[in-house]
């Protein structure tokens, strides 16, 4: 493991730990939070077709801005991770059309969803593990299927969420994979 992947290991173990460390009445305050800042960005009124996620070991409760813009009007994609790196981003026919996919992740069950075409995308809702504020650069679980799809969708906003205990300063991202975000959104930042 070259020094850049050792760095970054030990940067997401303390994005994770921190995030962890919140207690579940502060990550749901926070999560909250965070959906209004999402929904206050300017991508989000002009936008159609969000892709989200759900959420996984402690990682931003997205699910209060999923309602919110669902209401909004808003059509919510999430992501099915095929395995190798890929993943698409499915719109789910129902609510029963919910699994545990790779990972342990609740996913939509892709044989019950419609596929979205990156290109259809107007914002997406990234999940991380740690971030650096200044240059809006994210590293998450260490898979890269989010850096292998971010470059698909070529006119969405990207906004990662975090909590700001999450924050590293000079983060150890790999330009060569990694892909910088539009705006970083914390309980307390819009970075």
């Amino acid at each position: 493991m070259d020094s850049i992947e050792n760095l970054k290991e030990l940067q997401r173990k303390a994005g994770i730990d921190a995030r962890k460390a919140l207690g579940e009445k502060a990550a749901a305050d926070y999560s909250e939070a965070i959906a209004d800042r999402i929904m206050a960005h300017p991508a989000f009124a002009g936008s159609r077709l969000i892709l989200s996620y759900q959420p996984f070991a402690g990682e931003v409760d997205v699910g209060v801005f999923g309602r919110l813009a669902e209401r909004a009007g808003k059509t919510l994609a999430y992501p099915i991770c095929r395995g190798r790196g890929v993943m698409v981003a499915a719109l789910p026919e129902d609510s029963g059309a919910w699994e545990i996919g790779r990972y342990g992740i609740r996913a939509p069950v892709e044989a019950r969803s419609r596929l979205a075409d990156p290109q259809e995308l107007d914002i997406v809702i990234v999940p991380c593990a740690a971030f650096d504020g200044e240059t809006r650069m994210r590293i998450g679980w260490g898979a890269g299927y989010y850096d292998r799809y971010l470059p698909l969708c070529a006119r969405a906003v990207r906004i990662a969420v975090a909590f700001e205990a999450q924050k590293v300063t000079g983060l150890a991202a790999d330009p060569r994979w990694d892909v910088p975000m539009d705006a970083v959104v914390t309980e307390s930042a819009t970075y």
